[in-house]
């Protein structure tokens, strides 16, 4: 790679790493010659598909220079930093060169705003046709669409893109103006509507469509958080939500200071909330609400929830609903169907659930099985909370990998 597309490369991967809504990259570490493993802020990064398989894709951007000047933005047009910009045909070069040499599977590619969003795009579309039509390129390609651009071009390129997103970054129109002057809610939301709707023409699969929302940076609740996601997931707007916990890169007046750590612990629990309105039915205001607009940071939201609403508990492990079961702390998606297929057979004790695998260390405080409840805590909300919430005692034995059968982010079978 000739020396100054390297130096672009370095600039331009640095400048898109605190995008999530591609999961992880931009870490860094320490790295000597002779070891094994590193990572690099080289702007290869991992994502995950449905089926739990790991994508390395380039995560860069297109260019660093912007017209708009978001406060919490590193490549805001005010920053001081280095500036630069692949041509299309560069990109797109390098892409094919990383895929032909197996370091990636597929690019995410986005950019800052030159000239103007139509601009912008357009150049955005020379990379994808590039690739598509001359490099013939079937791989997977995952474009940042830009806000105010027109709609003929954003159908172009969710014509040529196997995802689309557009960055909300903050939820409310009121944050916003403070500290994003050259952006609406409406702005944003808009290429993702041109995108559904090209696809409900067409009368073909809808294209993959995510956004990213920034935890910490503004003073919103989970509440308001969570409510913006989730009308988002029921008008098909999207598929994926990121939550970002806000990095202080910029010293300014309306944001937290550039000392504050990222709320981390506050992020995870948004994603736990998220994949309880995705995938258990819940709806937002069960898990938060007035009296309770944040998330418990001691438990998850499920557990929280129970707590919250010990009148459905303990429930009856061998007779309740496959709805009821998905509400128990500690028992995921798989572990119901576990239950559901082996209660076919015969009525279920606690040893049979360990032989089913399912993790008893939360569910024993909300279940019975066969009538009888666990005699170590009583069932009040208090106490059990105790219970959950104290350290674990150290084990001797680490169990093997391939009995860590669970998700990330939920922590439940």
């Amino acid at each position: 790679m000739r020396k100054d597309i390297y130096e672009k490369m370095q600039i331009l991967a640095d400048s898109a790493k605190y995008d999530v809504s591609c999961s992880s990259s931009g870490s860094d570490s320490n790295y000597k010659t002779g070891e094994l493993g590193t990572t690099h802020k080289s702007g290869i990064c991992h994502t995950y598909t449905a089926d739990g398989r790991c994508v390395s894709l380039l995560k860069v951007l297109l260019t660093n220079f912007c017209i708009y000047d978001c406060a919490y933005c590193i490549n805001r047009k005010s920053n001081d930093i280095k500036r630069t910009a692949f041509s299309p045909r560069e990109l797109a070069d390098i892409t094919i060169n990383f895929y032909k040499r197996n370091y990636i599977e597929g690019l995410f590619l986005s950019s800052g705003i030159i000239d103007n969003e139509d601009h912008t795009t357009i150049l955005i579309l020379r990379v994808l046709k590039i690739l598509r039509d001359e490099y013939k390129f079937n791989g997977y390609i995952h474009v940042k669409l830009i806000p105010g651009a027109d709609e003929k071009l954003i159908e172009q390129v969710v014509n040529l893109a196997n995802r689309v997103s557009s960055n909300i970054e903050l939820p409310s129109d009121k944050s916003l103006k403070l500290l994003a002057p050259n952006k609406t809610r409406e702005s944003v939301l808009q290429p993702l509507k041109y995108a559904r709707d090209i696809s409900l023409e067409k009368d073909i699969k809808p294209i993959g469509m995510s956004t990213q929302l920034i935890v910490g940076a503004t003073p919103e609740t989970d509440k308001d958080i969570l409510k913006l996601s989730s009308v988002m997931y029921d008008k098909a707007l999207l598929k994926r939500v990121y939550y970002s916990a806000y990095i202080p890169v910029n010293d300014d007046k309306n944001l937290p200071a550039i000392i504050n750590k990222p709320p981390l612990l506050r992020e995870h629990r948004l994603y736990q909330a998220d994949w309880l309105l995705r995938f258990y039915d819940f709806t937002y205001d069960e898990i938060v609400s007035d009296e309770f607009p944040n998330l418990d940071e001691e438990v998850d939201p499920k557990t929280s929830w129970a707590l919250h609403n010990l009148k459905y508990f303990p429930m009856e492990i061998n007779s309740v609903s496959k709805e009821e079961l998905l509400r128990i702390p500690g028992i995921g998606v798989r572990g119901v169907f576990k239950i559901l297929k082996a209660r076919k057979f015969k009525s279920l004790d606690f040893d049979d659930l360990k032989k089913l695998k399912i993790s008893l260390k939360r569910a024993k405080y909300f279940i019975t099985c066969k009538g009888k409840y666990q005699k170590e805590i009583p069932f009040e909300d208090d106490r059990i909370r105790t219970a959950l919430i104290k350290p674990s005692p150290k084990k001797i034995q680490q169990p093997s990998l391939f009995d860590l059968q669970y998700s990330p982010i939920t922590g439940e079978l």
